[in-house]
This record gives structure tokens, sequence and C-alpha cells, in this order.
């Protein structure tokens, strides 16, 4: 219970005795509304709770950016683990710079060290309302699909497993076209391949509906285990329902190990035949079974949607939505709307003393003039850093979406590169496996040999002795041309190996390569920013006063009749903008 700040009576949240605004009410409710974040984000309004985290939407004061700060439960923020699940949240996330992953500002700490995550704002929907409504048409369906495997193939080419998708954290945008795009949300348990700090043995997070057998029965989290919640995904959009159902976790978690996926023509015959397929490749119980990654998953889904001629989503490196405008400079409060009123104030001298102006009024009117040149400068060197801080996330964001797209385009090369890995190992097996009874084949042939020549003793020759020797020359001839057979496959699936480990260190160069540059970012972008709030706080407390001088300029002038059309014009200067 609460009391209502106006009538003074108890109340709860859904009765409020007073008629108060939006506004009011959501800081009556909500401490953080109207609160400034790091003197930079202004707390607008609340724009959804969850267990882990609250998001509000928000204001970027400096830049005039429009924002969403994700902000952690305070009794969550106890706990260290968590809290780097979250830290992680926001760096795995930013890395990705992907059109179809949500873009991340910033992040760091409230005064109070609860951590906060500034975000793009996005106006749209979850996926899981969407599929909630039933079953998607492929016209609709399969293009959500290819972004959310464009996503999730740029963060796993840079060692990003999101561990927990599901129709929750993917949202959709409106484009202007009227077109969706996709957003995939909350990394907050992703793993990076090459930060071990966070994966404790016996631990298991996700949601059991969308959980790959692997990461249930050996805690495998992989990419595999994002592909395997693709095709749960893709089930659900395409049928309306999921593979599986259960009444509990448990149950869940037992049907993924063991119950082979229905098909999801079953459900729905107007489901297209290549997508049923993709979709049971999917959801193979063994990884190894699946699709070699989400770049194949991608060019499987572009080729269905192409036979069914429906328009396919544009290129990351060409989509609209990999520009954001540059944010906007907030307008500084005209110089001269104080230089106005310092010429006002001195009419209002000169009428009401003539030449002999009392020493304090004096001294107030000379100081106003000194701040106000002060305010001039401040501003102008306040205008320099904000100018300076758009273009470090201007260069931040284009240097990780440059190294993001040539990420692209070698992930691709790799992915190729395991297809055929891939079918040069299955090309193998053939052969490998005549050398084997090529090599069964000569033994036999040997045995055989070894009896006749324990009969002959080397001093009685037997045509069976003759016919064996025959016999074990053709096996081995048989089995060298099975070894050269194996061999000239194993030496391709080496040359295949190479060319994936190759592809596999480029990237990884590449990832290197934007971690340096995101430290680089994050230190020049935590100066400007420091130096811009400190202008801004210095800005604030010379307005501040300013207007307290002005008031005690004018407090005893205030009842002089001959001075009333000067204060209508310092009214009406007060009420411009």
């Amino acid at each position: 219970m609460k009391a209502c700040p106006q009538c003074h009576i108890r109340y709860a949240t859904d009765a409020l005795h007073c008629f108060l605004d939006g506004a009011e009410l959501a800081a009556i409710l909500d401490p953080l509304i109207g609160k400034t974040i790091a003197g930079c984000y202004v707390i607008e309004d609340l724009l959804g709770e969850g267990g882990m985290s609250t998001v509000y939407r928000a204001r970027h004061k400096l830049v005039d950016r429009p924002c969403a700060v994700k902000v952690m439960n305070p009794v969550l923020a106890t706990d260290a683990k968590v809290r780097e699940r979250f830290r992680r949240e926001a760096r795995s996330t930013q890395s990705i710079a992907h059109p179809n992953v949500i873009e991340i500002f910033d992040q760091g700490k409230m005064e109070d060290g609860i951590p906060y995550i500034v975000m793009e704002l996005l106006a749209g929907t979850t996926l899981s309302a969407l599929v909630e409504a039933g079953a998607m048409a492929p016209s609709r369906a399969l293009p959500i699909m290819i972004q959310i495997a464009r996503g999730i193939a740029r963060a796993h080419d840079l060692g990003v497993v999101h561990r927990d998708l599901k129709p929750d954290n993917i949202f959709i945008v409106t484009r202007d076209d009227g077109r969706d795009l996709v957003k995939i949300l909350d990394f907050g348990i992703a793993r990076s391949r090459a930060d071990t700090r966070l994966t404790n043995a016996g631990e298991l997070f996700g949601t059991p509906q969308y959980m790959a057998p692997e990461r249930i029965t050996s805690g495998e989290a992989g990419p595999s285990v994002d592909l395997y919640a693709l095709g749960i995904i893709f089930f659900e959009m395409a049928t309306g329902q999921l593979p599986f159902n259960a009444n509990d976790p448990a149950t869940f978690l037992i049907r993924h190990m063991k119950d082979p996926a229905p098909a999801p023509r079953t459900f729905d015959p107007r489901v297209p035949e290549r997508l049923d397929a993709l979709v049971l490749q999917l959801l193979e119980k063994d990884p190894r079974a699946r699709p070699v990654d989400a770049h194949r998953v991608e060019h499987d889904l572009v080729e269905m949607t192409r036979a069914l001629r429906i328009p396919i989503p544009p290129e990351p490196e060409a989509d609209p939505s990999s520009s954001r405008p540059p944010a906007k400079t907030l307008p500084a409060p005209a110089i001269d709307q104080w230089a106005q009123r310092i010429e006002l104030f001195e009419q209002m001298a000169s009428r009401a003393y003539g030449p002999n102006v009392p020493g304090a009024q004096a001294r107030t009117l000379s100081e106003l003039k000194r701040l106000v040149l002060e305010i001039n400068e401040v501003r102008t060197a306040s205008a320099k850093e904000q100018r300076a801080l758009e273009g470090i996330d201007a260069y931040g964001r284009d240097a990780r979406q440059r190294l993001g797209f040539a990420v692209d385009a070698l992930g691709l090369d790799a992915s190729k590169a395991r297809d055929e890995l891939r079918a040069a190992g299955a090309e193998l097996e053939e052969p490998a496996e005549a050398t084997r009874r090529a090599a069964k084949a000569y033994a036999d042939t040997q045995r055989e040999l070894i009896a006749w020549e324990g009969r002959s003793g080397q001093v009685e020759p037997y045509k069976q002795l003759a016919e064996a020797h025959r016999t074990s020359a053709d096996a081995v001839d048989a089995w060298l041309i099975e070894r050269k057979r194996e061999r000239d496959a194993q030496t391709a699936l080496e040359s295949k190996e190479r060319g994936v480990s190759d592809l596999e260190y480029q990237i990884a160069e590449l990832r290197s390569a934007l971690a340096k540059h995101e430290a680089g970012i994050d230190r020049d972008r935590d100066a400007a920013q420091k130096r811009a709030v400190e202008l801004s706080a210095r800005l604030e407390g010379i307005e501040q006063r300013l207007l307290q001088l002005a008031a005690a300029f004018c407090a005893p002038l205030r009842m002089r009749p001959e001075l009333g059309p000067l204060f209508q014009r310092l009214e009406a200067s007060q009420a411009s903008p």
C-alpha cells in the first residue's frame, strides 16, 4: 500500500484517489521514472518487468537519442555470477553488431551499484505473440526464419552461443515498407567459447521446451544447441504448436532426449516439403546430423523461399536497418536569450535608478554579465564534447559492422568448407570399410597358406600350396588398391580440414581485432562521456545561478509601475523557446 501525495489516502496501485497524469503516477510507483542515470540517460517510462530485470524507455540527454534501459533486479544484483551474466549479455550482444540482433549502446552501474544496459528502443511484438495466434503462412514465416538464422550465424561466427533461443527472445519490428524486421534479444545466458568463467559443472540454464538433448545429457553448449532451438522455433512457426508437449519441465527434457521429432507436415500438410525436411534435420538427436552451421540453415531457407517466389529480406550489408541515423545534438537554449535579458535588466536599472545604480544591484548585474560569457564558453565546449561522443559512437558502430561483414564473408566460406569436410568424411567411409574388408580377406588367405605350408614342410610340393600363394598375392593386390583409395580419400579429408582450420583462424583473428576495437572505443567513449557529463552539470549549475541572480535583481523592481512594459518583455523572452 502507498499514500497518495495529493490526498494522503492509502491506496493499492490500481486504485488511486487523485487524478494523476501518467508521468506523475509512474514516478510514484517507480522511483526510477524521471531519474538520470550516469548523468546521461533520463528514465521516461516503464516498458516491462521480468524476473531478472526491468526495462525502461529513456533518452540520452546529451545526444537526444531515444533508447531502452534494462536495469537488473536489485535482489539478484547481490549475486556476483548473475551480475557477470548481465554484463556478459551487453558485451556479447554489442560485439555481434548485426541488423537482426538488438543493438547495445552502453552499459554501467547506477549510484547504488545496480548494473544497467542501454540498448535500442524497439516498437513491435514478440514472435511468441505471433505464434500464439496459430501457424504462420510460409510467405511471412520464411523471411522471419531467414533473418533469425542470419543473426545466429553472425553470433556463432563471433564465438557467441545464445543458449536460450525461443520466440519470447525474438522481437518483430515493422520496417518502413511494411515487412518484418527481426531482432534477437536477451543474450543473458549467452556463452562465448573463449569465456569459461561461468560454465560450472552441473549448471543447466535455458527453457526446457527448446533445450537440445546434448545440453541435458552432457552440458554441451556449442552452436549445435542453438540449431536445435531453431528447429523447435521453426516447427512452432510452421504448425502453431511445439513438437513435444509435457506437463512439467522434467518430462520435456526426457522427450527431447528420447522421442523422435514428428514431421511438421503431419500436423499441417501445407508446410513446404523442404521446410519439413530442414526442421527434422535441425531436430536430430545427434548434433553431427544437424546442418553444419546457421549459414547452411540460412542458405537452405533462402533457396526454398526463392523457389516459392517469396520476397527475400535484404542482405545484412544492404539492410537499411544497418544504418542508424546519426544522433541529434540537443539544441542549446539561445545565448542571445540571456543577452536580451541582460539588455532589459540594464534598461530597468537605468529607468529605476538613473546613473546611480545601488551597489548590490550593480554587482548583481555585473555577475550576470560575467556568467552569460561563461555559459557561452561552457556551452561551446559542451557541444564539442557532444560531437566527439557522437563521432566515437558512429566510428565504433561503423568499424564493428565492417568487421562483422568481413566475418560474414569468411563465415559463408567456412560454412561451405564444413559442408565439403562433412562430405569428404562420408566419402572416406566406403574406401575405409573396403580396406578393412580387403585386409580381412588377406588375413583369411594367410591362414590357408600357413596351413598348406605346414603340410608341405618345405619337403613335398602341393598344388593347393601354389593356389594359396596366388590367392594370397591377389588379396594383397586388392588390399593395395583399396588402401590407395583410402589414402586418397584421407588426403582429401585432411585438405578439407586444413581449409576449415584456415578459415576459422582468419575468423578468430577478426574476433581478436573486434575485441581490441571494442576496448579502445570503450576507453574513448567513457572519457568523452565523462567530460560531456561534467560540462552538462556545469551548464546546469550556471543556468541555476543565472536564474537566482535574475530573480534577486528583479525582486526590488517588481513594484515599480514604470517598469511594467519591460517586465512584460522579460516574461515574453522567458516563454519563448
